[in-house]
């Protein structure tokens, strides 16, 4: 059944779908059910519109779920999942991450140290978010279990140092991505040259790393519900709730191999990384004499299939280093491939629910160009002062990437819209306003229960989703808010030196922030 979009926007119809399925998620705590329900919803507004018949809404529902998982890089983020899982089996059976472990517990003597190298791994990672979310958690879990750092606090190290990193790193297929949706549109100067000098204006995300230091470092310094999590794991239970849901017979402890060595964890991550590395060079046509540069070859290359690739080396390495060894048998191993599969489906359940919705908000209701809309109104009628329009459209992106869990789509709606409207005002003013929706869009990814790399790092840490979206959530708002603030300062300093400018913004920021985790801390305490 092939669904038509609508000729011209919903209107306010077109936000109810993702806004239900969030406050949903937030109040019941089941994910696949508000998910659904908020497809059904859009499903719904569409059928009143196109008009649909009530026979087809079902079909509508099937072909829309479908057309989300055929979409190519949605397929091989699927499949880099089936071939991840079974390798995590596979290094959990041969008995490697209880010797990295063990290897942890000597070498890094305290919970400190373990959750620093936790933040480190995930700001080395910076290539890819979806690589980083499943890989850090994954190998990282059983050093925090064995310090007992809740899974929550490991799920929000891992997405705290994901999309952060990415969106300022200049080699990522984050900063390839936003370079070409800026490019041919930019005035006055390059691409690449305005989004370097965006770079220290990236203030949720240079916020976030602040403080996802200051929780790595500091004792009693958690609140809200991840300070209940971390008393949970203090008393000897890291895993919580999601012990039940992560238990899997064929991963039991009393069959892992006692045989297993830290190398039976270390060579397959190592395989998995520099595969993934060179893989996306390679599919990004860094070896065909074209004469593109790391850069040039990032932005074009296809990640999600890279990393899928690199998975399935990973699972190989595994084969290969088990069997001949004997460290377990083969039947073993090939049990370890179902078990595998099931750790990852009900976080890709999520994730393809995820994706419908979005799929149905975007591509049927054209929330988008409902957006776009009132953003060019609001311009254009000069209700946007230029001293505060940093900051607005910080707070629009939030709303945007949280209603529609994509900070990638936000910056697809937001960008072309601050280009246009820079160029009329003060073209001066690219860089900051460009840094400004990439922060937001950074913060309503890591808010919304919806969005594909929250789900993704939930599954690396192996934590319900739902209790890494409540405990990240309230440290999300409080640097959110403090970016808030500094874009504020940076509207009002515009007019400066450029150094001038961003000294005063950062020092503001970090002073607000630091401020309320003191604050905070203490009051929980």
């Amino acid at each position: 059944m092939d669904l038509i979009a609508l000729p011209a926007d919903a209107g306010f119809w077109s936000v109810i779908p993702p806004l239900l399925a969030i406050v949903l998620a937030l109040v019941t705590k089941e994910v696949v059910f508000s998910l659904f329900l908020g497809v059904l919803s859009g499903i719904a507004i569409y059928a009143c519109m196109a008009p649909l018949s009530l026979v087809d809404i079902p079909v509508a529902i099937a072909s829309l779920t479908t057309r989300s998982i055929g979409d190519g890089e949605h397929l091989a983020v699927l499949v880099f999942a089936f071939f991840m899982g079974p390798m995590i089996a596979g290094m959990t059976r041969t008995g490697g991450a209880q010797a990295f472990g063990r290897w942890a517990g000597r070498t890094m003597r305290t919970s400190v140290s373990a959750k620093l190298s936790t933040v480190i791994f995930g700001l080395l990672f910076f290539v890819d978010d979806y690589f980083n979310c499943l890989t850090i958690g994954n190998v990282m879990r059983p050093v925090t279990d064995r310090f007992r750092i809740s899974r929550e606090k490991l799920a929000y190290f891992t997405d705290a140092t994901a999309a952060p990193i990415c969106v300022i790193a200049p080699v990522s297929t984050w900063a390839a991505y936003i370079v070409s949706l800026y490019g041919d549109n930019v005035a006055g100067a390059s691409a690449i040259s305005t989004f370097l000098r965006a770079i220290p204006f990236n203030l949720y995300s240079i916020l976030s790393i602040v403080a996802v230091f200051w929780f790595a470092i500091r004792s009693h310094a958690d609140f809200g519900p991840m300070a209940a999590a971390e008393a949970r794991a203090a008393a000897g239970d890291p895993a919580g709730a999601a012990a039940a849901d992560m238990h899997d017979d064929a991963l039991d402890p009393a069959v892992v191999s006692p045989r297993g060595s830290v190398w039976d964890l270390a060579i397959p991550v190592i395989v998995l990384v520099g595969t993934g590395i060179l893989y996306m060079l390679l599919l990004g046509g860094y070896w065909e004499g074209k004469g593109l540069t790391i850069v040039e070859a990032v932005g074009n290359t296809q990640p999600a299939l890279a990393f899928a690739t690199a998975s399935l080396l990973g699972l190989a390495a595994v084969f290969v280093l088990a069997i001949p060894r004997r460290v377990i048998g083969v039947r073993d191993f090939f049990a370890c491939i179902p078990a595998g599969i099931r750790m990852m489906v009900a976080s890709l359940i999520v994730l393809v629910l995820a994706w419908a919705l979005a799929d149905v908000c975007r591509s049927l209701l054209h929330v988008d160009d409902f957006i776009a809309r009132l953003v060019k109104t609001g311009a254009d009628s000069g209700l946007l002062p230029l001293a505060t329009l940093p900051a607005v459209l910080f707070l629009l992106a939030s709303g945007i990437a949280f209603a529609m869990g994509t900070s990638w789509g936000t910056f697809a709606i937001l960008i072309p819209i601050a280009i246009a409207v820079c160029a009329k005002v003060d073209p001066s003013l690219n860089a900051l306003v460009l840094s400004a929706i990439l922060s937001g869009g950074v913060m309503g990814d890591h808010c919304s229960p919806i969005s594909d790399t929250t789900i993704l790092s939930s599954t690396g840490a192996a934590c319900r989703h739902i209790d890494h979206v409540r405990t990240q959530l309230p440290y999300a708002l409080v640097v959110g808010a403090a970016s808030f603030v500094g874009y504020l300062v940076a509207g009002a300093t515009r007019s400066l030196p450029y150094g001038a400018s961003v000294l005063s913004t950062l020092a503001i920021g970090f002073a607000l922030l630091l401020c309320a985790l003191v604050v905070l801390g203490r009051k929980n305490a």
